[in-house]
C-alpha cells in the first residue's frame, strides 16, 4: 500500500540560516508574480527551507498580498506551522480583512488568542479586526476588541485608537466616537476624517461641520465627505459654499454636487455643472442619467445616455436600471428592446434587479407577452421578479392571472411583500373583484402581518369607487388607521364624478383641496360634477378658485414611437409636420365611425358651448391624432401603441373600440391608470376603468 505524501512541517523555532537559505531570501524580494512565487515555494518545499519560520512566514505574507496568490494557498502554507509567530498571524487576518471575510479573520484572531504560540494581540492585528468589525458592523465584538485593547496596554496606541473611532462611527455609536476621539493626543487626518464621515452618515451636518473647522489640516476626503452629507440631506446651499471654497476639486466632489442639485429637482444647475467638469467618468454620467429620470425628464435621460455612449464608456448594471425606468416611463418599446439586446450582449444577470426592471420595462410597454417570457427564463428569482409581474399582469387587466402567480408564488416558500399587495390590490381595483380584493387586503394583516399603508388603503377606496360602491369607500375613509392622503380623497372625487354623487363629491373635492390647494385634479374633477349637473355658475366659482390657488390643468398629451422617433400631440395639435395628412385622415374616421352608427358622447365635454363645438372639441383629442398619425405611417400588420398622460375619455374609448374593428388592428392604448388592448371592437378592460 502506497504511502501518502504530506508537506513537512515547519520547525517552531528558527534555524541557523544556511548558505541556501541566505540565497533564498533575495528570490523573494525580487518576487513579482503568483506564479514566480508558487515556483520559489516549489524550491523551498524541495530543499526543505521551507521547515524555518523565517522562510514560510516570508511565503506566507507573500501569498497574502493581492494578486500573487489566492488566501487557500497562503492559509495551506499556515496550516504547516506548528507554532506560527505574529508576523504569521497578523499577515493572514490582514489578507482576511482586506478581502472582506470579516467573519473569518475574527476566528483567526480568537484562535491565536487561544494559541501556544508567542503571537499577542499588538498595533497591528488590533486595528485590523477592528477594521474588520466594522466591516459587519460587529459592534458587541468591537467592544471586547476595545476591552483587549485596554486590558495589553495598547488603548492608548494611535494606529488602535485611530481605527475604534473608524469602527464606532461605522457603527453609528458617535458618542463612543468622539469619547475615542477626545482621548487620541496626535490626530492625524484618518482619525478626523473617520469622525467626521460618522457624523455625515447618522445626518448630524451640523457637529460634522463643527469638526471640520477646527481640522489643523484637510484633504479630499474631509472636503468630500462634507460636501456629500450636506447634497445628501437637501442642504443644497451649504454644499456649494463648500464646494466653492475647496482648493483642488475631484470628479468626487462633482459628482457629489451634481447628485445633489438632482435631488432637489434642480436640474439646470446639475447641468450647469456637469457641463464645466474638466473631466467625466461613468458614475458623473450615472449621476446625470439617474437624477433626469428620477425628476421625470425622461428623454433627456435618454439623450444623456448618448452622450455617455459618444465618450467611450461602457454602461455598467446602475446605467441600464435607470435607462429601462426612463423607456417604461416614456413606452418606447423598440427603445427598450434595443437595451436588451445590450443586456445580452455583455452577459449581465437577469437574476437581480436588472431582470426586475426588464419585466417591468416590457409590461409598462405593452409587451406583456415578452415580460412573462423574461419572468419564465430567470432560474432564480427573488421575490421582486414575482411582483414585477403581478404587477404587470394587474396593469393588463390580467388580474386571474396575477392571482394565479401568487398562489405559485406562495406555493414556493416564497413570502410576500407590502409593495406586491399593492399590486394585487391595484389589479382587482382594475378588474372589478371587488370580493377577491377585500380578501387579499384581510389576508395581509391576518395571515402576514403586514399593518396596511396609505397607499393599501387607496386601493381599497379606488376598489369600491370603481364598483360604484361609495358610501363603502367613504366609511373606508372614515375608519382607515392612517390619515388619508389627496390620492385617496382623489378615488373617492373620481367615484363621485363617474357615479353623479354630488354631496360626496363636494366633500371629497374640499378635502384635497384643504390637503393641497394646488392639486388640479380636485378642481377639474368637481368641475366636471357641476357641469354635468348644468351647474355653470358653480363651474365659473370653481375656475376663479383654482386661480388664485394657481392650480394649472394639465394638458392631455398622449405620444408613439415611430422609427426611433417620439411623436407628441396635444388636442387640437397643428404643430406636427404631417397635420394635412392626420386632419384629412381624421376626417376619413370620422365618415367611417359615423356610418358605423357612432354618436359622439357629448357629455364628457364639459363646457358651456354649442353641441356641434363639443363634437369637435372631441374629435380632435390628443390620442385620436396619435391614432391618425399610426394609421398613416405604420405597416398595418403591426399594433397601434399609443402613451397617454390622463385617462382615456369614454367617448375616445368607444372610438378606439370600433376603430379596433373598422381599421383590423390592434390598438395598445396605455393612459395614466392601465393598459387598453382594443382588438375587434372590444376591451381588455371590457369597459371597467
Amino acid at each position: 500500500m502506497a504511502a501518502t505524501l504530506s508537506p513537512p512541517s515547519i520547525l517552531p523555532v528558527d534555524r541557523p540560516l544556511s548558505p541556501q537559505s541566505q540565497i533564498f531570501f533575495p528570490l523573494l524580494r525580487l518576487c513579482e508574480t503568483s506564479n514566480e512565487l508558487k515556483q520559489i515555494h516549489a524550491f523551498a518545499v524541495k530543499t526543505g527551507i521551507i521547515q524555518t519560520l523565517p522562510v514560510s512566514s516570508r511565503i506566507l505574507s507573500l501569498y497574502c498580498r493581492p494578486n500573487m496568490g489566492s488566501i487557500d494557498l497562503a492559509r495551506s502554507v499556515f496550516d504547516q506551522i506548528p507554532q506560527p509567530n505574529s508576523f504569521a498571524w497578523n499577515s493572514l487576518i490582514k489578507r482576511l480583512v482586506d478581502d472582506r471575510r470579516s467573519h473569518d479573520s475574527l476566528l483567526f484572531f480568537h484562535r491565536m488568542l487561544s494559541s501556544p504560540s508567542s503571537a499577542h494581540p499588538d498595533n497591528f492585528n488590533l486595528p485590523c479586526v477592528i477594521k474588520g468589525c466594522a466591516q459587519i458592523g460587529a459592534l458587541s465584538e468591537g467592544i471586547q476588541i476595545h476591552a483587549l485593547a485596554v486590558k495589553s496596554g495598547l488603548s492608548d496606541d494611535s494606529f488602535v485608537q485611530s481605527s475604534l473611532v473608524s469602527f464606532y462611527s461605522k457603527c453609528e455609536d458617535l458618542k463612543l466616537a468622539k469619547k475615542v476621539f477626545d482621548l487620541v493626543r496626535d490626530k492625524d487626518l484618518v482619525t478626523w476624517n473617520s469622525l467626521i464621515d460618522g457624523y455625515v452618515r447618522s445626518g448630524s451636518n451640523e457637529a460634522a461641520r463643527e469638526l471640520f473647522d477646527e481640522m489643523p489640516e484637510r484633504d479630499s476626503f474631509s472636503w468630500v465627505s462634507m460636501i456629500n452629507g450636506y447634497s445628501k440631506h437637501g442642504e443644497i446651499e451649504a454644499a456649494r459654499e463648500l464646494f466653492d471654497r475647496m482648493p483642488e476639486k475631484n470628479v468626487v466632489v462633482w459628482n457629489a454636487m451634481i447628485h445633489g442639485y438632482m435631488k432637489k429637482g434642480d436640474i439646470l444647475s446639475a447641468r450647469t455643472l456637469f457641463d464645466d467638469m474638466p473631466e467625466r467618468n461613468l458614475i458623473t454620467w450615472n449621476s446625470m442619467i439617474t437624477g433626469l429620470e428620477k425628476n421625470g425628464a425622461f428623454k433627456e435621460a435618454l439623450e444623456a445616455y448618448e452622450g455617455l455612449l459618444a465618450e467611450g464608456l461602457v454602461p455598467n448594471v446602475i446605467t441600464l436600471v435607470t435607462l429601462l425606468s426612463a423607456i417604461s416611463g416614456l413606452a418606447l418599446l423598440e427603445r427598450g428592446r434595443s437595451i436588451h439586446m445590450l443586456i445580452k450582449e455583455h452577459g449581465f444577470s437577469l437574476d437581480g434587479v436588472l431582470g426586475i426592471c426588464l419585466i417591468d420595462m416590457y409590461s409598462k410597454c405593452g409587451e406583456i407577452k415578452s415580460a412573462f417570457s423574461i419572468f419564465r427564463s430567470i432560474k432564480r428569482k427573488k421575490l421582486g421578479h414575482w411582483t414585477s409581474m403581478i404587477i404587470g399582469f394587474g396593469m393588463h387587466g390580467m388580474t386571474n392571472k396575477a392571482i394565479e402567480l401568487f398562489s405559485k408564488m406562495c406555493e414556493k416558500g416564497m413570502r410576500p411583500d407590502s409593495v406586491l399587495f399593492i399590486g394585487l390590490l391595484n389589479g382587482c381595483s382594475h378588474a372589478g373583484m371587488v370580493d377577491e380584493g377585500r380578501y387579499f387586503f384581510e389576508l395581509m394583516s391576518t395571515v402576514y402581518e403586514i399593518e396596511p399603508a396609505v397607499e393599501h388603503y387607496g386601493c381599497l377606496v379606488d376598489l369600491f369607487c370603481r364598483a360604484g360602491r361609495l358610501e363603502e369607500a367613504k366609511y373606508i375613509i372614515d375608519h382607515m388607521r392612517v390619515r388619508p392622503n389627496t390620492i385617496i380623497w382623489l378615488s373617492l372625487l373620481s367615484g363621485c364624478r363617474k357615479y353623479a354623487n354630488f354631496e360626496i363629491g363636494e366633500l371629497a373635492a374640499k378635502s384635497v383641496i384643504e390637503l393641497d390647494p394646488q392639486t388640479t385634479a380636485s378642481y377639474v374633477l368637481l368641475s366636471n360634477i357641476y357641469a354635468s349637473a348644468g351647474l355653470w355658475e358653480n363651474v365659473s366659482e370653481l375656475r376663479e378658485s383654482m386661480r388664485k390657488a394657481e392650480a394649472k390643468k394639465e394638458p392631455g398629451c398622449s405620444w408613439v414611437e415611430h422609427e426611433g422617433s417620439i411623436h407628441e400631440f396635444v388636442a387640437g395639435d397643428t404643430s406636427h409636420p404631417q397635420r394635412d395628412k392626420i386632419y384629412e385622415k381624421l376626417n376619413e374616421i370620422a365618415e367611417r365611425l359615423a356610418c358605423a352608427g357612432h354618436v359622439p358622447d357629448t357629455s364628457q365635454v364639459l363646457l358651456h358651448v354649442e353641441e356641434e363645438a363639443k363634437k369637435a372639441e372631441l374629435a380632435y383629442h390628443s390620442e385620436r391624432l396619435a391614432i391618425a398619425f399610426c394609421l398613416i405611417n405604420m405597416n398595418s400588420i403591426m399594433p397601434v401603441r399609443i402613451i397617454k398622460n390622463l385617462r382615456v375619455c369614454n367617448d375616445c374609448h368607444s372610438v378606439a373600440k370600433l376603430l379596433s374593428s373598422l381599421y383590423n388592428r390592434e390598438i395598445i392604448l396605455r393612459d395614466n391608470g392601465r393598459f387598453h388592448h382594443f382588438r375587434n371592437g372590444s376591451c381588455s378592460c371590457s369597459d371597467y376603468w
